[in-house]
């Protein structure tokens, strides 16, 4: 067994789950956001690999060495690796044998394939009682779709995600990021932290689904469901505000600026900030109803005003007016954020294999 993924001792062997041993038969990116989140609060995660490794090494862009990208490396930090061909007898008993000594398993593999190799999670559970185990799936086991293929993309435009770039800009789009996996996995790990909890009382494991479609159909319709919550409809879905064209960073005279002025007491300073004053009691704007309702309208002259000045100006006249407004940072300019700077978020590690790289640290 190697530890391919974290150069140093846990950073969190004394977290919340310290003395928790994790068997991850994920890949890609759901399951591993998962186990990564369960290793970043002490577990002691085993990831099982195939000999040729994980998908991700091969599809996540340029390392110093083959199969050894940054986004892998990511992904899958603080844990140990193991490779096994699970096509043979031996790797499944193996799997087996490493089940019996775990709290945890973990596997985003489709069921009907772990029950051909001997790993269902019912018989993992029934061999090792105190044993949760945990499927991520892309959709129910109890619906059509079960058992389908899926990756990120296919769950956002499933998922409606896709679609609320529809209703924004006029054509369906992806959010640049595994929103769905990051979640889904977010999820499983947290119903993983209950599970835990749950054997306290009882001594005994279970067994979890989390799928990928209900978690992000679930987000979806929490922020959008709106009127159409009642039944009959009282009116249309959808997030008005959300949903403009115009919710996004604004443009000044030298870049851009974001900026959310929700309250009344906040919109009202914002208002005197931009020497409008007189809008505090413009009925349009003068209560958050109303703003809510004359969206188009409140975000127009946001636009107006802020392309009058620079950046920094803006932020420095906001942050006096205790306006919430923040910077725009590009991908690259995180690394020098003053505010990530000097609380350390992020630092420079010797990895045994890869050399210098940045991490970025966990904060709980």
């Amino acid at each position: 067994m190697q530890d391919t993924t974290s150069p140093k001792p846990h950073p969190r062997n004394n977290g919340p789950l310290a003395g928790v041993r994790v068997l991850d038969m994920t890949s890609v990116v759901v399951g591993p956001i998962c186990t990564r989140t369960l290793a970043d609060q002490g577990a002691d995660v085993i990831k099982v690999e195939a000999p040729s490794g994980d998908l991700l090494r091969h599809m996540a862009g340029i390392g110093r060495n083959p199969a050894m990208s940054g986004k892998f490396i990511n992904f899958n930090r603080n844990k140990r690796s193991l490779a096994l061909d699970l096509r043979k007898a031996s790797a499944q008993a193996a799997v087996r044998a490493l089940a019996m000594q775990a709290d945890v398993f973990v596997s985003n593999i489709r069921p009907s394939s772990l029950a051909r190799l001997g790993l269902d999670a019912p018989g993992l559970c029934a061999a090792n009682p105190r044993l949760i185990a945990c499927s991520i799936l892309g959709f129910g086991s109890d619906g059509p779709y079960a058992e389908a293929p899926a990756y990120d993309n296919v769950i956002q435009a499933a998922g409606g995600v896709s679609a609320t770039f529809e209703r924004s800009i006029g054509e369906p789009r992806y959010v640049p990021m595994v929103m769905a996996d990051h979640i889904t996995g977010l999820i499983a790990a947290q119903s993983i932290g209950f599970a835990l909890f749950r054997r306290t009382q009882t001594g005994l494991g279970e067994m979890i689904e989390v799928p990928m479609l209900e978690n992000m159909a679930s987000f979806v319709l929490t922020e959008h469901l709106g009127s159409a919550t009642f039944d009959p409809p009282i009116g249309p879905s959808g997030d008005a505000r959300l949903l403009s064209p115009d919710g996004k960073p604004l443009k000044t005279l030298d870049g851009y600026i974001s900026l959310s002025a929700n309250t009344d007491a906040q919109a009202f300073a914002f208002f005197r900030a931009i020497g409008r004053p007189e809008l505090c009691q413009d009925p349009r704007f003068s209560t958050a109803f109303a703003r809510t309702q004359n969206t188009p309208e409140y975000f127009a002259l946001r636009i107006e005003a802020i392309a009058k000045k620079t950046s920094a100006e803006w932020l420095a006249i906001f942050r006096e007016a205790d306006v919430p407004a923040g910077p725009y940072n590009t991908i690259d300019g995180l690394l020098d954020d003053p505010h990530l700077k000097a609380t350390g978020f992020v630092y420079n590690e010797e990895h045994p294999s890869e050399g210098m790289i940045r991490r970025t640290r966990f904060r709980t």
